[in-house]
């Protein structure tokens, strides 16, 4: 059945459509925010620092465990230092006393290799340490970059959602004073091809942008002014002006 809306109403359809085509693109913008792809290079940097974290923290875990070993072989040397200069100054024997000068000597090398060992350990500790720290603070430069891009997409999608609802308002208003069968039509138009209304410009349809063939151009000029013709291209309302050239 042919649709007929005086030439006004179907100029407005133009309205119609690009109200639609800002709620796409805004649907659009949403769905491809610039900070995303920023965010997931930030995720996948985020999970290399961790494993790096974990494999520097067990080798700084490694260095603590020896640093306590040694620390634990010195203070038995000591203690057995203690024990030998107690039972030396004790000693009524020349031979007790020669035998343990002797073992307390040993041992003072013994400690002073082990106080070697420790001082070399604590500072390979120290290096670690600062090493891990390096990471975690490149790990929490990047966790307030990602803090950012967020607020950042937060505070932009607000802005799309608001615009978004007022094109709901504008185009509510805007349906409302078109005429039904009218619009019922440039929505299955705009559901099935994606497009509901294009403006005919001296002979190209907005809807394709191909020229219109002289025997559709022909049919185009027959129509009444009040008839609703469709694109044979696209499928859209073609919307006549005169900016139309028929």
């Amino acid at each position: 059945m042919t649709v007929r809306a005086v030439p006004e109403d179907q100029a407005r359809l133009l309205d119609l459509q690009a109200l639609d085509t800002r709620n796409q693109q805004i649907a659009h913008a949403k769905r491809t925010l610039p900070q995303q792809a920023e965010l997931a290079t930030i995720a996948s940097s985020v999970e290399t620092l961790r494993r790096r974290i974990a494999g520097e923290t067990g080798a700084l875990e490694d260095l603590r465990t020896e640093l306590r070993r040694v620390e634990s072989d010195v203070a038995v040397v000591q203690t057995r230092m203690a024990r030998d200069s107690a039972r030396m100054q004790a000693s009524s024997s020349a031979k007790d006393v020669t035998g343990l000068e002797h073992e307390i000597a040993s041992l003072t090398r013994r400690q002073s290799d082990l106080e070697d060992m420790q001082l070399g350990i604590m500072e390979r500790v120290e290096e670690q340490e600062a090493a891990v720290a390096r990471i975690e603070a490149e790990r929490s430069g990047l966790a307030e970059r990602a803090a950012t891009l967020r607020a950042e997409m937060d505070a932009r999608v607000a802005a799309l959602d608001a615009e978004a609802a007022e094109l709901v308002v504008t185009r509510e208003a805007l349906v409302r004073s078109l005429p039904d069968d009218l619009v019922a039509l440039y929505e299955r138009q705009r559901s099935r091809y994606g497009i509901g209304a294009a403006l005919l410009r001296r002979g190209v349809s907005g809807g394709s942008n191909v020229a219109l063939t002289g025997s559709d151009l022909a049919a185009v000029r027959a129509a009444a002014p009040d008839e609703v013709v469709l694109d044979p291209e696209s499928g859209c309302i073609l919307v006549r002006t005169e900016e139309s050239g028929i």
